[in-house]
Formats: C-alpha cells, sequence, structure tokens
C-alpha cells in the first residue's frame, strides 16, 4: 500500500475532481476544509452518471471515499467548496 499527501487548490462553485481512475482500487482521506461537500461520480456524463458515497467534511473527523476494482466505469472523487480552498486529503493506492 502506498500512501501520499496531496495538496490542490479547489475553486468554488461546482464539483471539481480531484482524482480519477478506471479499474483500480485507492482511498482519497479527507477532514476538512468544513462544510466541503465529497462524493464519488461513477459514469461519464451527467446523464448516465451516477454519484456515490456523498459526505460533508466537518473538519474535524477523517472521511474517506474508496474507488473499488469492481468499478466497471470511470470513478472521479470530486469536492464543492463554498470558497476557494487549498485541500490537502491522503492519496491511499492498495495492491501492486
Amino acid at each position: 500500500m502506498a500512501q501520499v499527501q496531496r495538496t490542490k487548490i479547489v475553486k468554488a462553485g461546482d464539483w471539481r475532481t480531484l482524482e480519477s481512475g478506471w479499474n483500480t482500487t485507492f482511498t482519497c482521506r479527507f477532514v476538512s476544509p468544513a462544510g466541503a461537500q465529497i462524493k464519488i461520480r461513477y459514469g461519464g456524463g451527467w446523464i448516465f452518471g451516477k454519484d456515490s458515497q456523498k459526505q460533508t467534511l466537518d473538519g474535524v473527523r477523517t472521511k474517506d471515499l474508496k474507488v473499488g476494482k469492481a468499478s466497471l466505469v470511470y470513478a472521479r472523487v470530486q469536492m464543492k467548496v463554498q470558497q476557494d480552498s487549498e485541500v490537502t486529503y491522503l492519496y491511499i493506492v492498495e495492491g501492486p
């Protein structure tokens, strides 16, 4: 298992993609910013897409989004913030 801490600037407004993958297994672990929403978006587009694991960060408790290899469609870890924010999270890859 490999773990990498990543920091990205997330612009306020609509959902922003932080990570994406196809037929892979990874977890993104978040704590803040408080009030930010996180989710996984499966599929390609709004018509055939599906949201999963939608959560709201509280700035205190850890929240994980897990993408599994059983996902046969493209998966995107997304975040929506109320104001432009610098976001630091842990990206964890399982397997070889």
